[in-house]
């Protein structure tokens, strides 16, 4: 990966420099361009007394507004800049660097919880982490905090991924990428809808993502798949609880629809009661279909098992995760009945080699995400459920299962190759898909690669299918072959 790309990976924290002069709003002009001056930097902080920053003077407030202009002995809050636009450090640095472009500013003040300067970001280090296009597609990522902001935002995605393939970013990081803007668009929703709210929550709670956001693998354009872990409450609270979720899970996925999430259309949303419940509700729930072992119960694992916090408190969602795993390890029945449905996901081979038709009329192009991930990403879900992996994404879980001995390093590099390959094939198709004019889709056009690359594509799906045989046969005491 490229320097370019440094600025979707890292943290403002990572690329920000020592905060300049502080002094208190009262000093003299005189005395903040001396330190300035001393410094060797090109503006200074106001702050309180409490050390919180309220003003911002640069070398260009100087040029228009204090070189002779005003005497010297003027206070800095008189020609100081109100109030401070910062950002945390742990803001994603896209979001900083498209923030500051913007709003047209050469210096970016990072500060701590509390508002007190921890450090700055120049436009030096900021062009020096983006520059060009890349630069017009972050402020494009950026967008303000609204309804229509977020939708430029996930608008701008195609062009981000379509630049990072460009740049050399492996498929599968590109993903990870947009499923980090796709959480990070998921985490301001939920707080717009608390700012909307006319009374603050009365319990704590935890949104959930599930699906292929839950596991960092997002493509372009993901319907929602989320839910809430609200803290335990009395019984007797039940009615005023319920009294402020249903409208805020509404108004949550209202938002999220908004912003380019379409609704799921299996209704896996904070809006269902069935996926908005207490803690102790929840593991209720996980115990209940493991042990009734229903399609529906079924169903709903392959999509809820990939559950990772998106916002607020991460202990429930690991106390969830803790208990999820017991809740197998007690009842390995539901894991064999899970092997046995997701064998119906196929691999997109037919008998001799070829490559599946499923395109409706006159086309013959494969459903790669059908045929090719879902095989993968099912089978690797059920070992790393088995072997109690927390880990939500695929690469991530063939990792760890390599690492505990479950998974011959072999295989792990061979599927993990095989992941990152169709992902590709996947992710270049949607943008063709785009360009085209046409709906970002999963069916590729096998028929239009190079000899060489279909037969690697087809040795990658030969090794999916013969994973997702063995991995069946382990868990139902089928045959592999």
């Amino acid at each position: 990966m490229s320097g370019r790309t440094a600025a979707f990976i890292g943290t403002v924290a990572a690329a920000m420099q020592p905060p300049p002069p502080c002094l208190p709003a009262d000093a003299q002009v005189a005395d903040a361009v001396a330190a300035m001056a001393e410094a060797r930097v090109s503006s200074v902080l106001a702050i309180d007394h409490s050390g919180v920053a309220i003003g911002i003077l640069t070398e260009q407030d100087i040029a228009r507004r204090v070189a002779f202009r005003v005497p010297p002995e003027t206070p800095l809050s008189a020609v100081m800049t109100a109030p401070v636009v910062g950002v945390r450090p742990t803001e994603l640095l896209w979001r900083a660097v498209g923030r500051r472009r913007l709003k047209r500013l050469r210096h970016l003040a990072v500060l701590d919880e509390a508002g007190r300067p921890v450090g700055m970001l120049h436009r030096f280090e900021t062009y020096a982490a983006a520059s060009g296009r890349l630069l017009d597609t972050l402020e494009a990522l950026a967008a303000e905090d609204t309804e229509e902001g977020f939708a430029a935002t996930r608008a701008a995605q195609a062009g981000l991924a379509r630049f990072l393939l460009e740049d050399g970013v492996l498929a599968a990081d590109v993903i990870g990428i947009v499923s980090e803007i796709n959480l990070d668009i998921h985490r301001r929703c939920v707080e717009r809808a608390l700012a909307a709210r006319e009374s603050p929550t009365p319990l704590p709670f935890t949104l959930l993502v599930m699906g292929s956001l839950g596991r960092g693998e997002s493509f372009l354009f993901p319907d929602q798949d989320n839910g809430l872990i609200l803290a335990d409450r009395p019984d007797d609270r039940a009615a005023e609880v319920d009294a402020w979720f249903i409208p805020f899970a509404e108004d949550l996925n209202d938002r999220l629809a908004a912003a380019g999430f379409t609704l799921c259309r299996g209704g896996v949303m904070a809006r269902n009661p069935l996926w908005r419940k207490t803690l102790g509700e929840w593991k209720a729930q996980f115990t209940l279909w493991t042990a009734r072992r229903t399609p529906a119960a079924l169903l709903f694992g392959d999509i809820a098992f990939d559950f990772r916090p998106a916002w607020g408190p991460a202990e429930p969602a690991a106390e969830l995760r803790a208990h999820l795993s017991r809740a197998l390890a007690e009842r390995p029945a539901f894991l064999a009945a899970l092997a046995a449905e997701d064998a119906k996901f196929a691999v997109g081979l037919s008998f001799w080699g070829g490559f599946s038709d499923d395109e409706e009329g006159p086309g013959t192009r494969t459903d790669l995400k059908l045929r090719g991930l879902m095989p993968l990403v099912s089978s690797v879900r059920l070992l790393a459920l088995k072997e109690g992996v927390e880990e939500t994404s695929t690469r991530a879980r063939l990792a760890a299962l390599a690492a505990r001995g479950a998974l011959a390093e072999a295989d792990r590099g061979m599927l993990d190759s095989a992941f990152g390959l169709i992902v590709e094939r996947l992710l270049r198709q949607q943008l063709d898909d785009l360009a085209a004019g046409r709906k970002a889709g999963n069916l590729v056009d096998t028929a239009a690669l190079t000899k060489a690359d279909r037969s690697t594509l087809r040795d990658a799906l030969k090794a999916i299918a013969s994973f997702q045989r063995a991995t069946r046969a382990a868990f139902t005491g089928g045959l592999s072959g």
